[in-house]
């Protein structure tokens, strides 16, 4: 029988701040780090080149109460390379009345990359929560970033028809997108025009500091609907709505089949844009 999340008693807050530079001498990208509370850092990994630093978030904790604050600040160094993941899932708890909230504010020097791919997020019912992420971008910076919720545990019958998430993406200057998903909205859960009773939700992004040329941007989105398009038992859609911002979004049942299809696109999307072979994370495997 699964157990209740827990109740917050009293607030969690924990920050990181990650400072990623380009080593000209060595042609490595190094990070330095400081952080607050319970949120830490690996050791950093290089699996495919000394350019391109792994990094995995870790938070013991594990998840989020009513209350708690997660903040993760990054800047990448022009010319450095960071990817960034987690071990495991985001996890908003039920609240008993103050929101939880994790934010995430990355600056792009010029020529810099940054892949943010964490797990997947869970709200669970009764949760109070808001996901919230900023990046800005410097001339010649790109970068790939993806989000994935999943709405309560379907598989254990707690659905998710109490609790609010709010979910905030902002490339300043170049697109926002602010949604609320409330437990009580059954026109945005359940109408044909909104979510129709699908209870997960992916998003991945490719953006850079100056226009995509047309060339690679019609190759991104060719890319993200043909391997969207074999699978009909969740919609999907890839557009550009900026110049500098391509963006693919799917919804399904459960979060695992959209966990594939994010990747298997980010695998293509990172041939398409900067002619590199995927690397995933090893911690994904495990």
């Amino acid at each position: 029988m699964m157990t209740a999340p827990p109740v917050s008693t009293s607030s969690r807050h924990s920050s990181l701040e990650l400072h990623f530079a380009l080593d000209p001498d060595r042609d490595r990208t190094t990070v330095q780090h400081r952080h607050l509370g319970d949120l830490r850092i690996l050791a950093s990994l290089y699996p495919e080149s000394a350019r391109v630093c792994h990094q995995v978030l870790v938070h013991p904790p594990g998840g989020l109460v009513g209350g708690d604050t997660v903040a993760i600040a990054a800047r990448v160094g022009r010319g450095a390379h960071a990817l960034l993941t987690t071990p495991g899932a985001t996890r908003f708890y039920r609240s008993t009345g103050a929101r939880a909230t994790q934010t995430v504010d990355a600056h792009l020097e010029a020529d810099a990359r940054l892949e943010w791919l964490p797990l997947e997020t869970l709200a669970y019912r009764g949760c109070d929560a808001e996901n919230r992420s900023r990046f800005v971008l410097a001339p010649g910076a790109e970068m790939f970033a993806w989000d994935l919720v999943g709405l309560g545990l379907p598989a254990s019958g707690a659905m998710f028809d109490i609790g609010r998430f709010t979910q905030h993406l902002e490339f300043p200057g170049l697109w926002l997108e602010r949604g609320q998903i409330a437990a009580g909205d059954h026109t945005l859960l359940n109408s044909p025009g909104g979510m129709h009773h699908h209870g997960a939700v992916a998003t991945l992004v490719h953006a850079c500091g100056v226009p995509i040329p047309a060339e690679r941007r019609d190759a991104l989105l060719e890319a993200a609907r043909h391997f969207a398009a074999p699978a009909p038992a969740f919609p999907s859609g890839a557009t550009s709505p900026h110049p500098q911002i391509v963006v693919l979004r799917a919804i399904a049942d459960r979060v695992e089949p959209l966990a594939t299809l994010l990747r298997t696109v980010w695998a293509a999307w990172r041939r398409i844009a900067w002619n590199l072979p995927p690397c995933a994370p090893r911690i994904w495997a495990t």
